[in-house]
């Protein structure tokens, strides 16, 4: 087992403090200031518009009436600052410990004792939907290289991101998403024993490790364009003992040959894409899956799946989170963009799926089961859309 990189992440107790306070922060925004959000909304702005004869006809109706009420104002600067400090907040421990987290990435690499594997690939040319800003505001994201063998920016994102969602101090190792559609696929496709699994836009990999647990006989694949998120990402892994091989290429066009994967997942991705990129991606799932492959996209709730002010208060994003796909991504029917890839119809799912880690087994089955309802998306529950390809 080779040594784990994030105990080379040493914070001091001034940087621990300010990571813990960022966290709380950011979850007061995400949480308390989200209730009182739309408590303003409910008992205020709604009523107001209506009595002036101006009933909201679309969730940009709500964004615009929203867009200059200080309680909103409050709640956005609150949340856009915390956001931008999860990521500032990890970056001077990283600094401090950069040589001894690189070095761990490299014996990794080298070693591969768990059997994983990197490649990378420098003349691959990187997307423009990437490079021109620094998406969820993380400096560099997981693309961006300062010297050799660079760790840095996937290092930001991956302590950065548990910040982010409240994981501090460092108590998990795994994603809750991969461990939530992990489980989904297996109780979902009982005959589906996947020999080989990818994972597109896997950053760190942490949501594809889960899937080592529940099918320890795949192996596994994950798939970016950072090669900083990529080189930190086998070191995470090889440290777990799970043998993933990571490579650095574009989801819309790989370098794996037809029908290469039995199960194919992405988490968060992607609404992070424009829309013609999203529709070449999906195509490429079709090509890559084999007969009776199944794809899973863990992904945002599109417009016609949640109410108007929830769609204004996700597509708070495309304009404040450096995500400027969000919008125009969750305007299309999944369903649709499946179909346009070549799957099937009657084999296409959009549906939500609980949260494994909060639910535990016994809630889990009965919502997959449809005897229970789901949670809403980010609330004990995941959307999730995919196919299965015909046999």
């Amino acid at each position: 087992m080779s040594a784990d990189i994030e105990a080379q992440f040493k914070p001091t107790h001034d940087e621990h403090a300010r990571q813990r306070f960022v966290s709380m922060l950011r979850k007061h925004a995400i949480l308390d200031m989200t209730q009182k959000l739309k408590a303003r909304y409910d008992e205020s702005i709604e009523p107001q518009l209506q009595a002036e004869g101006r009933s909201p006809k679309s969730w940009r109706d709500i964004s615009k009436a929203m867009q200059d009420d200080p309680v909103y104002r409050f709640y956005s600067s609150t949340r856009y600052n915390a956001q931008e400090m999860c990521f500032m907040s990890v970056q001077p421990t990283i600094e401090r410990n950069f040589s001894d987290l690189k070095k761990t990435a490299s014996q990794a690499a080298a070693e591969a004792t768990a059997g994983g594997s990197l490649t990378l690939d420098p003349g691959l040319e990187l997307p423009s939907y990437v490079t021109r800003l620094d998406i969820h505001l993380a400096p560099g994201y997981t693309h961006r290289e300062y010297t050799e063998d660079d760790i840095a920016s996937g290092a930001v994102v991956a302590f950065g991101g548990k910040v982010f969602t409240g994981q501090h101090p460092y108590r998990r190792s795994y994603g809750a998403v991969g461990e939530s559609v992990s489980y989904f696929v297996d109780k979902q496709f009982p005959d589906l024993k996947p020999k080989h699994i990818l994972d597109m836009g896997t950053c760190s990999g942490k949501n594809l490790v889960p899937f080592h647990d529940r099918f320890p006989d795949a192996e596994l694949h994950g798939i970016d364009v950072g090669a900083p998120a990529l080189r930190f990402g086998l070191a995470y892994a090889e440290h777990l003992g799970v043998p993933v091989h990571f490579s650095q290429q574009n989801a819309e066009q790989t370098r794996f040959e037809d029908e290469s994967f039995d199960l194919i997942t992405s988490s968060f991705f992607l609404h992070e894409v424009p829309v013609v990129a999203t529709r070449r991606i999906l195509a490429e799932c079709y090509r890559l899956l084999a007969p009776g492959g199944v794809m899973v996209h863990m992904e945002l709730p599109n417009e016609n799946a949640v109410s108007d002010y929830e769609n204004f208060f996700w597509n708070w994003d495309t304009r404040n989170n450096n995500e400027p796909f969000y919008t125009q991504f969750r305007s299309q029917d999944p369903a649709a963009l499946c179909s346009e890839a070549g799957f099937s119809k009657d084999s296409i799912f959009a549906r939500l799926i609980p949260d494994y880690a909060s639910s535990g087994v016994e809630v889990a089955d009965a919502c997959i089961a449809g005897d229970r309802p789901t949670p809403p998306h980010g609330k004990g529950g995941w959307f999730v859309f995919g196919a299965r390809k015909e046999r």
